[in-house]
């Protein structure tokens, strides 16, 4: 397994966020970064994903063939599709229990679930085509969209990597400006997360990636606009804070270029990010020393990302019915949030150690 690294940390980081986030109303959420920022870990695991992809299509002799790189992310695409469509059918499995057990049939419409019970033909098909998407649980189906999308970029970038920042630059500007999303079906609206913007995200962290170990300049210029990080951060902290956000009716067309619109990814939401990222790009080497047992169990979770969010995503929905239930309260969201981090670092722990342990031998 790999050592502790800045990397995996963050993605752990993002992952435990995310867990808290989707458990709305709970005592914990005013400790997530996101309540004092204009983006949250949505970006973060998606700027991630792209650093990784650049370290794991890099080979350990020169960049991985065309051939190669294609066939990891497609494997890599259809793991994270059949995860969703794992918990997908969990979820809508927790929710109809809910609904009978508690004999309360306005449960059966829980997040968007209602269409599934209620038409379940064409849902069923969406649920299989990614069009349809329960509420807290559409960041898979972004993840397989950009994923779909990045071997043109990857491809691109070792031609010319300014050929492949254009490319995704344009992808993203003509979403914002024309509005383009995908559709949902069989539902109305689009996706909540639009992976036709998104992918400029994870460009910009394989880019990023691939920059900061051939670059020692880009390296050099990363650190030294540490102070505008910190100055982005603030800025962040006093809109949030003040609600400073533009009015969508009163700013100009095109409207998403001014506004801050997590579904397309706004430039204002992207700016923020982007100063997050330089800001604390030298804390991971600060905290690692002091905190080796909370580095190790990020890094975990980190490394083992795919399976702890399908945790976090199923555990996050039954801390939802719990509150729904008992009324929530300090008591009853302290036990959500230490039963939940409970169940993520024990998915982390049981994947390894099921790669650790021995295959039994089938005798013939």
């Amino acid at each position: 397994m790999r050592e502790p690294n800045a990397i995996d940390f963050w993605r752990g980081f993002a992952l435990i966020t995310i867990f808290v986030n989707h458990v709305p109303g709970n005592a914990f959420v005013r400790f997530t970064y996101s309540q004092y920022s204009l983006s949250d870990a949505a970006e973060l695991f998606v700027f991630l994903a792209g650093w990784s992809l650049a370290l794991a299509t890099a080979g350990r002799n020169g960049l991985d063939p065309p051939g190669r790189v294609l066939l990891r992310l497609a494997s890599r695409t259809l793991e994270v599709y059949r995860a969703q469509l794992v918990i997908s059918v969990f979820a809508l499995a927790m929710i109809a229990a809910a609904a009978l057990e508690l004999d309360n049939p306005l449960l059966l419409e829980w997040h968007g679930a209602g269409l599934f019970f209620s038409s379940p033909a064409p849902a069923v098909l969406g649920l299989v085509a990614l069009t349809y998407q329960l509420g807290y649980f559409n960041i898979l189906p972004l993840y397989v969209g950009v994923l779909a999308l990045a071997p043109v970029f990857l491809l691109l970038a070792r031609f010319r990597r300014w050929a492949a920042f254009a490319a995704s630059f344009g992808l993203y500007l003509a979403c914002l400006v024309f509005e383009v999303n995908l559709p949902n079906w069989p539902g109305e609206g689009s996706w909540f997360f639009n992976p036709l913007s998104w992918q400029f995200l994870l460009v910009l962290g394989f880019l990023g990636s691939e920059l900061s170990r051939s670059s020692p300049a880009f390296s050099a210029w990363t650190r030294r606009l540490m102070p505008l990080g910190w100055a982005g951060i603030a800025i962040g902290v006093v809109v949030a804070a003040l609600d400073l956000k533009p009015d969508p009716m009163m700013v100009p067309e095109p409207r998403l270029l001014f506004i801050f619109e997590k579904s397309y990814l706004s430039p204002g939401r992207l700016l923020h990010f982007l100063s997050v990222v330089i800001g604390f790009q030298g804390v991971y080497p600060r905290i690692a020393p002091g905190m080796p047992w909370v580095a190790r169990q990020l890094s975990a979770l980190g490394r083992n990302s795919l399976a702890v969010f399908s945790v976090a995503s199923l555990a996050s929905l039954a801390g939802q019915f719990a509150r729904f239930l008992w009324g929530g309260g300090f008591l009853l969201d302290t036990l959500i949030l230490c039963s939940g981090i409970f169940c993520l670092i024990f998915t982390a722990w049981f994947v390894e150690w099921r790669l650790r342990s021995p295959r039994p031998s089938l005798s013939s």
